[in-house]
Parts: structure tokens; C-alpha cells; sequence
């Protein structure tokens, strides 16, 4: 399986020592600009995607930096989470996402998901396996893996799948901006680089309506 989780360009000290970021993002430096731009899925609004795994470090260490900004986010910004589908682990976690978030517990389980495969080591990978655990949080069982099970739910694998390929990520965590900007901790230099590069691709978004 390809490994998609960013390597040396992203060990320990690049995800927390870099904090301060050029005021204007370079293009060819810290994204790029897709040759296909994807249709968002608010029309009006700016979308920022956030692409992840739970079983990938670097979205786990993303985290605490990545919250507090998506929460003083304004109005016209729509965030919003796509889980990567590259098989194995990933097609099963991505698949647990999606279905909590058809439940509406998703924002309740998130971290505890998180917690649970990186700390407590976790696999998390078979249905029931999952639905234990979620359990444990609160989450009725015979719900979540009906839910997990369904039709809609497959589709939405499928569409998480597409969005991976059209967003041409090759790694994670990676950020898209209105469908047309893609960058990641690797070309933003860091965790608030991403966010640096965010702010200026939504500030130039908005100043183009």
C-alpha cells in the first residue's frame, strides 16, 4: 500500500516548530492550484477541506492546532472533513467517520475515535470492533452498524473516494480551498502554515465574489 502519510519533510520538529509563516503564501511554494477545480458542497460559501485519517499521526497532532481555528471560522466559510480512501485501514476508519456523521454523534466521538487509535492503540478496523468501542461513548450499537452497513453509506465512501483522486492529495493531513487550492503541512511549512495558507486562499476567495 502507498504510503501516504507525509515522511521526513514531517517529522516532530517541523509539526511544531514552525509557527511563523510568511504574511503572503507563494504560490509555487506552499500550494498549488488544481487544474480541475472540484465543486463545492455549500454553494455561496468558501469550503475548506480538511482530508484526513484517523490512523495518521500527523492529523492526530493537527488537531489542537486545526480546532480553535475552524471555531472562529465566519459565516460565509463552510469546514468541512473528507476522510482519504486509500484501502486496508483507511476505507474502514473512513467509513466509520462518515457514518457517525450521518448519525449526527460525530462531533461528540470524534476525538475519543482519535484517542483510542492513537494511544490506546486501537485498530478500530472491523464493524463490530468499532461498535464496542463507540459503545462506549455513547453510541447505541445496532444503530451504528445498520448505519454503517447501508446503502448510503457506501455511497459515501464512494464519494469520499472520487474527492481524493480530483484533489491529487498525496498525503495527509491536506487542506483544500474552494475546490481550486490544495497544500499540507509539507508545502505549507507546518501546522500554522496551513492555516496561514488557508486564511490567505479564503481571503482571496472572497475578494473575487
Amino acid at each position: 500500500m502507498r504510503n501516504l502519510i507525509l515522511g521526513a519533510a514531517l517529522v516532530t520538529a517541523s509539526l511544531f516548530g514552525m509557527t511563523a509563516q510568511a504574511a503572503e503564501p507563494v504560490a509555487s511554494d506552499q500550494y498549488t492550484e488544481l487544474s480541475n477545480p472540484v465543486p463545492v458542497s455549500v454553494p455561496g460559501k468558501i469550503e475548506v477541506v480538511e482530508l484526513f485519517w484517523y490512523g495518521c499521526p500527523h492529523c492526530y497532532s493537527f488537531e489542537p492546532v486545526v480546532n480553535p481555528w475552524v471555531e472562529k471560522l465566519p459565516k460565509d466559510v463552510n469546514f468541512k472533513r473528507v476522510p482519504a480512501m486509500f484501502g486496508g485501514p483507511w476505507d474502514a476508519h473512513g467509513q466509520m467517520f462518515l457514518t457517525l456523521e450521518a448519525m449526527g454523534v460525530e462531533h461528540k466521538v470524534h476525538a475519543a475515535v482519535f484517542e483510542a487509535i492513537q494511544v490506546q492503540r486501537k485498530r478500530l478496523t472491523k464493524p463490530e470492533e468499532m461498535a464496542d468501542f463507540l459503545a462506549t461513548q455513547g453510541v447505541d450499537k445496532d444503530k451504528f452498524l445498520s448505519t454503517f452497513n447501508s446503502f448510503a453509506i457506501k455511497g459515501q465512501v464512494n464519494q469520499a473516494r472520487e474527492l481524493a483522486k480530483k484533489y491529487e492529495i498525496t498525503g495527509v493531513p491536506s487542506m483544500v480551498v474552494n475546490g481550486k487550492y490544495r497544500f499540507d503541512l509539507g508545502t505549507a511549512k507546518g501546522p500554522q502554515g496551513v492555516l496561514n495558507v488557508a486564511d490567505y486562499l479564503i481571503a482571496k476567495e472572497r475578494a473575487a465574489k
